[in-house]
């Protein structure tokens, strides 16, 4: 539920980034700044799956790494930037709310970011572009259908109400998606 708070000017550093892990860059786009949000989710994604290929690849075998135990580095390494990055951007919304003039802005797409990269945590990195693009359609179906009980977690305070709904979305489609990547192995 949006509601309309007085905007204020940003002040210091720690506004400015706020404002820009915020926004992510698109959250200014016009029409659809939630999907374009999702879109950077999806870029994020697909990045740190490109990163992951050449650790596994070329930088493992340098320090003698068993393929095993370069993959278990590998995912540590990538859920710990994760959940930075998700306590980075519930800080972020509850400090831009007042920047931005409003309990939810439109133009806070961090929440979306996260969803959509929670989304891809259901499904082993390396998955093909139709199941990418299946990951980012379920993620906006669940995000804007909001399904019981994702609507009821928006009235929640500040950066938590913002991503909170985004969260469960992103599970549910990453519920669903993993069922689909489950069915694209028996075919």
């Amino acid at each position: 539920m949006k509601t309309e708070i007085e905007k204020r000017e940003p002040k210091g550093l720690a506004d400015i980034i706020s404002l820009s892990v915020t926004t992510f860059g698109v959250g200014y786009l016009p029409l659809a700044p939630g999907t374009w949000g999702s879109a950077a989710g999806v870029a994020v994604y697909t990045a740190f799956a490109w990163l992951d290929l050449r650790w596994e690849q070329h930088w493992a075998p340098l320090i003698q790494l068993t393929p095993e135990l370069a993959q278990a580095a590998s995912i540590a390494v990538i859920l710990t930037i994760f959940l930075l990055f998700t306590l980075l951007g519930v800080w972020a919304s509850n400090r831009s709310t007042g920047l931005l003039g409003n309990t939810d802005p439109p133009e806070a797409v961090v929440d979306e970011v996260i969803g959509q990269l929670i989304t891809f945590l259901f499904v082993p990195f390396g998955i093909t572009w139709p199941l990418i693009i299946t990951g980012f359609l379920l993620f906006r179906l669940f995000d804007i259908w909001k399904p019981y009980p994702i609507d009821s977690l928006q009235v929640l305070p500040g950066g938590i109400g913002i991503c909170a709904d985004d969260i469960l979305a992103g599970i549910y489609a990453g519920i669903c998606l993993s069922a689909v990547y489950a069915a694209s192995l028996w075919i």
